[in-house]
C-alpha cells in the first residue's frame, strides 16, 4: 500500500481519515490531506495494489474544468472520432479556402470572366412566329422576364391576370409549347402567371436533394453522427436531442456512455427521423453544450461496444512533485501498463456502494435492497435527502415519491411500485432495466478487483494454472448492457472461453502477464485453480457462491465474462507547462479548433508561473479506466475524484 491511513475521532466524534503519503519522495516531507471517511473508497471495493509500488507518486487537481478531461472514442477502424464539421463549412474549411483562393486569384479572374461572359449569352431564342404568339397575350416585358429566367433562374411574375379559365389553360398549353416545356407555369390567386424553370433544366438539374445526396449519401433509414458534449451524461444527451427531434430515446443508439465531467466526443446513430440529415442538422442552432457534426446515411446502426476505445487527453493542475519522478511513473506507464482495475466509476458515487446492493440481489433479499435504496445517505443527491428521510421516518412511499427527484431514476421507480403494492421484488423490477441489472454487475466487478488483487501479490511473473483466451473456442462478443451510472463503456473483452497455461507453455515464453485474464463470477466461466479458494472466500463473506450463479430471474442470473488482469496504453504523451492563472487552458476543444482554427494545444510558456500543470494523452481499449492509468502513476486513491468530491487530490 502506498498510503497509510490513521483514523482518528474529532471532538465532534465523527471519524477522519488522515493520509499520508509514502510515494512523494525519500527526502520530500509527507503531504497530508483530511477526508471524511464516508463513501466508497478503494480498498472497499477491493482496489490495493500497483505494477510499480516502488515508484514515487505525485499530488495536483484533476478535472478543476470539465476541458481538463477530453474523451474521444475510436471507432473500430481504428480512427479517432472528432468534430470536424456541424454540416457547414468551419473556421479551418474557411481558412483553406482563403489559402487556395489566393494562390489561385488570377485564374479564378480568368474563370469569373469566362462564365459572366457564357451568363450574358440567352440561353434561349424564341422565334419570329413564337414572339407574335406571345405578344397576342404578353407584354414585351414579360416576354422578356421569361427568356431571363434562363440567366437568372429565379421566378417572374406577369404585369397582369387572367380571370378566363379557358384563357388560362391556353396560355399554359403555348408557353409550354414556345419554350419546349423548360418552363413551369402556375397561377396566383389574383389569376397572374407565376412562371419558373422547369426542375429538368439543364442549368439548375442538380436538385437540393441531389445536392444532400452528395454530402451525406443517398438518404437512409440511419442518420450517423458526431456528438460533441460538454458536462453533460450520454443520456442526458440523447434525452435533450430526443426531446427536440419529438423522437424516442430507444431511436438513439452509440457505442459507448462517456463520462460527465469531461468533453467528449463520440459517434451516434439516429434510426427514423422524419427530415433526416437536415432535420438532424439543425439541432445545432438550439443546442447548449452540445454540438453534432459529421453527418452520414447508412443502412445499420450502432451497437453497444462498437469501438476499439478512447483517446483521453488529461490536465493535471497544480503539481506537487519531482519532475524526474513524474517522468520515471509516466515511463512506467507506458512500458508496463496498469492494474486493469474496475474503476470507481463502477461502484457509484453515494455513500453505499453499488456493488453492496448487487450483494443483496443475487442473496434475494429484496427488502434490503429496497432498504439500501432509499434510506438516507450522506453522499446522495442534496435534493434526493428530504424523501429519504421522510421514507425512513414513515415508511409512505407516496409522500417520499412527491420529494424525490426524477433523476433518482431507481428510487422513483420503486416508490411508485410500493405507492400501490408492498412488495418488494415488484418494486425492484420496477427499476428500468439498464439500472436494474447494474448492481449484479458491480458485485462481479468488486470480486474480479479483489481476486486480482490477490493475484498481483503474487508476482506479475505467468504462473501454472493462469488463465488465458482460448483461441480455438468461440470468440462472439459478449457485451454487457449499457450503464449510464458507471460513465464507462461496458464491453467485455470479445472472447467467451478461457483455458489454464501449460507448464510447457510457461517454459517456452509463449505468454507473458499481458495475455492473463481472470472470470468475473458467473455460471459460464472457468475459475483458475490457484485463485478458486479466493473466490469462494470473498464471496462468502456475502453468503454467496462463485459456483451457484444461475438464478430463476433472467436478469439476475449471470454468465460471467473473462478480463484481462494487465491493460498497456498506447500513444502515451505528456508534457510538463509553467502557468500562474489557475483556469489557463492548455489543450483545446475540438469546438475551439473548428470555430476558432487554433491547434490542439495552447503553450503559455510561462518560466516565471508558480504553478506546474501536466498534459497527458494516451488511449485506452474499451472499458479500461482512465482513472486506473492515472492511479498507478499518481499513487493516490481516486475515490476522491468523484464528482461529489473535492478535486484536490
Amino acid at each position: 500500500m502506498s498510503e497509510v491511513a490513521k483514523k482518528q475521532k474529532t471532538e465532534e466524534g465523527s471519524v477522519v481519515t488522515k493520509v499520508e503519503s509514502n510515494e512523494v519522495s525519500e527526502t520530500a516531507a509527507p503531504v497530508t490531506a483530511e477526508v471524511k471517511d464516508i463513501g466508497v473508497t478503494e480498498p472497499r471495493v477491493g482496489i490495493t495494489e500497483y505494477i510499480s509500488p516502488g515508484l514515487a507518486g505525485f499530488r495536483g487537481i484533476l478535472k478543476q474544468r470539465y476541458s481538463d478531461f477530453m474523451v474521444n472514442e475510436i471507432g473500430l477502424d481504428g480512427q479517432v472520432v472528432h468534430l470536424t464539421d456541424t454540416g457547414a463549412p468551419g473556421a479551418q474549411d474557411r481558412r483553406r479556402e482563403r489559402r487556395e483562393a489566393e494562390r489561385a486569384e488570377e485564374e479564378a479572374k480568368k474563370e469569373k470572366e469566362a462564365e459572366e461572359e457564357e451568363e450574358a449569352k440567352p440561353k434561349f431564342v424564341v422565334s419570329p412566329e413564337n414572339t407574335e404568339k406571345l405578344l397576342n397575350v404578353f407584354s414585351q416585358a414579360d416576354i422578356d422576364n421569361m427568356v431571363a429566367l434562363f440567366n437568372t433562374g429565379t421566378k417572374m411574375e406577369t404585369e397582369k391576370g387572367y380571370d378566363d379559365k379557358e384563357t388560362r389553360t391556353a396560355i399554359h398549353q403555348t408557353i409550354r409549347e414556345v419554350f419546349e416545356g423548360k418552363l413551369e407555369t402556375k397561377t396566383s390567386a389574383d389569376n397572374k402567371f407565376i412562371i419558373t424553370l422547369a426542375s429538368g433544366n439543364p442549368r439548375y438539374s442538380r436538385t437540393a436533394r441531389e445536392k444532400l445526396n452528395k454530402m451525406y449519401g443517398p438518404k437512409k433509414e440511419f442518420v450517423h453522427f458526431s456528438l460533441y458534449k460538454e458536462n453533460k451524461e450520454t443520456m442526458e444527451a440523447v434525452n435533450l436531442i430526443s426531446k427536440f427531434l419529438k423522437a424516442k430515446p430507444s431511436q438513439f443508439t452509440y457505442a459507448g456512455t462517456k463520462d460527465k465531467r469531461g468533453v467528449t466526443v463520440q459517434k451516434m446513430t439516429a434510426r427514423g427521423i422524419s427530415g433526416g440529415v437536415e432535420r438532424v442538422k439543425g439541432l445545432n442552432k438550439t443546442l447548449r453544450g452540445m454540438k453534432l457534426g459529421s453527418f452520414a446515411y447508412s443502412d445499420e446502426h450502432l451497437r453497444l461496444g462498437d469501438l476499439e476505445g478512447n483517446e483521453f487527453i488529461i490536465t493535471i493542475r497544480e503539481i506537487d512533485g519531482k519532475q524526474s519522478e513524474i517522468d520515471a511513473a509516466l515511463t512506467s506507464l507506458k512500458e508496463h501498463g496498469f492494474i486493469n482495475y474496475y474503476g470507481m466509476q463502477r461502484f457509484g458515487t453515494f455513500s453505499i456502494s453499488t456493488h453492496e446492493v448487487g450483494r443483496h440481489v443475487l442473496a434475494s433479499q429484496w427488502d434490503e435492497v429496497v432498504d439500501m435504496l432509499l434510506r438516507p445517505q450522506e453522499l446522495a443527491l442534496e435534493e434526493s435527502k428530504e424523501a429519504r428521510q421522510i421514507w425512513k421516518d414513515t415508511k409512505d412511499a407516496g409522500k417520499a415519491l412527491t420529494k424525490m427527484p426524477f433523476r433518482c431514476a431507481a428510487e422513483c421507480a420503486i416508490l411508485k411500485a410500493l405507492k400501490n403494492d408492498p412488495n418488494s421484488l415488484n418494486a425492484v423490477n420496477r427499476i428500468p432495466r439498464n439500472l436494474r441489472i447494474m448492481y449484479g454487475h458491480a458485485y462481479q466487478s468488486y470480486v474480479w478487483n479483489a481476486v486480482v488483487s490477490k493475484r498481483v501479490a503474487m508476482g506479475l511473473k505467468v504462473v501454472e494454472g493462469d488463465l488465458v483466451i482460448d483461441d480455438n473456442a468461440n470468440k462472439d462478443g459478449k457485451i454487457e448492457d449499457s450503464n449510464e451510472e458507471s460513465g464507462q463503456d461496458l464491453k467485455i473483452d470479445p472472447f467467451t472461453r478461457a483455458r489454464p497455461i501449460t507448464a510447457e507453455e510457461i517454459a517456452s515464453n509463449k505468454f507473458s502477464i499481458y495475455d492473463i485474464v481472470l472470470p468475473t463470477p458467473g455460471h459460464d466461466v472457468i475459475y483458475p485453480t490457484h485463485l478458486e479458494e479466493e473466490y469462494k472466500n470473498i464471496m462468502a463473506k456475502d453468503n454467496l457462491d462463485p459456483h451457484k450463479m444461475a438464478r430463476t430471474i433472467r436478469d439476475y442470473s449471470l454468465a460471467g465474462g473473462y478480463r484481462h488482469v494487465f491493460a498497456k496504453p498506447s500513444g502515451v504523451e505528456w508534457f510538463f507547462e509553467k502557468y500562474s492563472n489557475p483556469v489557463e487552458q492548455f489543450v483545446n476543444t475540438d469546438l475551439d479548433m473548428l470555430e476558432k482554427g487554433v491547434d490542439r494545444y495552447t503553450h503559455c510558456d510561462e518560466q516565471d508561473g508558480d504553478k506546474l500543470g501536466l498534459v497527458l494523452k494516451l488511449q485506452l481499449g474499451s472499458a479500461q479506466y482512465a482513472t486506473m492509468a492515472l492511479r498507478e502513476v499518481m499513487k493516490v486513491d481516486t475515490s476522491r475524484r468523484s464528482d461529489s468530491f473535492n478535486v484536490r487530490v
